[in-house]
């Protein structure tokens, strides 16, 4: 099976009509990843597998439009009749179970554990499953944030979460033949560093020498084309914009 990246939402920070928020389904080396949970992807997860079926979930932070649909998940498996066969491994960060058990008005985390296995992620984690490899790097963001690398086969993509300009997400990105990245602000307002603008995403694309750049995450205060075009400026190379419903094969 080689790398592929299907696109479920994009949107920030909330969803829209046909434009869920942030979230996409990793196939490669035999396994299925649901990447993100933002809010309305995991009826977009359906159109493409069955969700009980997935090898693993990975979260790169815990905002809503990144995680919020866990509750989905989390009830389909338990009370919908989507019962995976196996408890799906869940990577985030360490605080995801007991948020989504106080959701939900429950003091136990362990509720869940016969469909969902929480796991903590932390920087360079680092796990296989079949020949599909996953390694997290800590981003800067304003909460526990992670970028993620996953190899198979010889291809790489890279995907930035939520991040500000940092040399994890250079390092992270580096010689990757796709590189989703998020563009997120249209400029830096009181120094603030936790997203990245269009050019960020350039600049960061052509240090880190990757193949191509996927532009997603794209806020309210800019469109998906002219993030695109001026990240493309910066990048000099091949740049196009991630949409809801298309999958990239490396």
């Amino acid at each position: 099976m080689p790398l592929s990246l299907t696109i479920l939402g994009t949107a920030s920070p909330h969803p829209g009509p046909g434009r869920p928020c942030s979230g996409y389904l990793l196939r490669g080396g035999g396994a299925e990843v649901w990447v993100d949970a933002g809010t309305g992807t995991f009826a977009e997860l359906q159109r493409h597998t069955d969700p009980a079926r997935l090898t693993a979930i990975w979260i790169s932070h815990l905002h809503a439009d990144h995680s919020a649909d866990l509750l989905a998940a989390a009830y389909a498996f338990a009370f919908g009749g989507l019962t995976p066969p196996a408890p799906i491994p869940v990577y985030a960060p360490q605080d995801c179970a007991r948020r989504l058990a106080a959701f939900l008005g429950r003091s136990d985390v362990k509720w869940l554990s016969h469909v969902l296995d929480f796991r903590p992620l932390y920087d360079e984690h680092t796990v296989r499953h079949w020949n599909l490899r996953l390694t997290a790097r800590a981003v800067v963001h304003d909460t526990e944030a992670y970028g993620l690398r996953a190899e198979s086969q010889g291809s790489v993509l890279a995907y930035s979460g939520d991040s500000g300009p940092c040399d994890a997400l250079t390092e992270l990105a580096a010689r990757a033949d796709l590189f989703l990245c998020e563009a997120d602000i249209d400029e830096h307002r009181d120094g603030e560093q936790v997203h990245l603008t269009p050019e960020d995403a350039g600049r960061v694309a052509r240090a880190a020498g990757v193949q191509e750049l996927l532009v997603t995450h794209v806020g309210p205060t800019l469109s998906r084309e002219t993030a695109t075009a001026r990240a493309a400026v910066a990048a000099g190379r091949p740049t196009d914009t991630a949409r809801e419903g298309e999958t990239r094969t490396l």
